[in-house]
């Protein structure tokens, strides 16, 4: 079953289903939201960097990642943990993405979002070897920066309807309760 099938079915909570159709709401509105933590031109870098790890060339409205990442720093909001390596994330992000734009110009004497997808990649793999150039990154850890962009986006994304729909996720069906939990046993609205 699709996600647009079982939302309005009786297996969907109500406060389940406010919260997906939040998503889809927010996700309409990503074309024109207003950055509120990150400046206009670094918005626009997070959004491209969003767009090399996770491409979406099939979606005609790719799941807009940036969005929730400025929206938690502008509210000063934590997942709760973070490496002791790093400063807090929003010091990490501000110095992070600044970081990104030095490897960038380092490697290509270019802006991020001027590059294309094949030196954007290249950027972004160098930023993961955890020795990129910049002086960014001679004090902020780039591959532990890397992994926490990397694991918000990711949680970001597949906390999405459309990518549930994508790895054939229907766990958000919380009612009533799943009875078929042995291997490869699927519940009928799973089918």
């Amino acid at each position: 079953m699709t996600f647009q099938e079982l939302l309005p079915t009786s297996h969907v909570s109500e406060a389940t289903r406010a919260a997906l159709s939040q998503r889809l709401t927010e996700n309409n509105q990503a074309a024109t939201y207003e950055p509120q933590f990150f400046a206009p031109e670094t918005y626009q870098l997070l959004v491209a960097v969003a767009a090399r790890l996770f491409p979406q060339p099939e979606r005609p409205v790719p799941i807009a990642l940036a969005p929730s990442v400025d929206k938690r720093l502008a509210e000063g909001r934590s997942d709760g943990w973070r490496y002791d390596a790093l400063p807090p994330d929003r010091e990490a992000y501000r110095l992070g993405l600044g970081g990104i734009q030095q490897i960038a110009q380092s490697l290509f004497k270019a802006d991020f979002e001027q590059l294309e997808t094949a030196q954007q990649d290249k950027v972004i793999e160098a930023l993961a070897s955890g020795n990129p150039p910049g002086e960014v990154w001679q004090t902020l850890p780039a591959d532990r920066f890397f992994e926490e962009m990397l694991a918000e986006l990711t949680a970001v994304y597949y906390a999405h309807p459309w990518a549930h729909d994508e790895i054939g996720y229907t766990g958000y069906a919380d009612l009533p309760a799943w009875t078929k939990i042995g291997l490869n046993e699927k519940e009928p609205r799973e089918m």
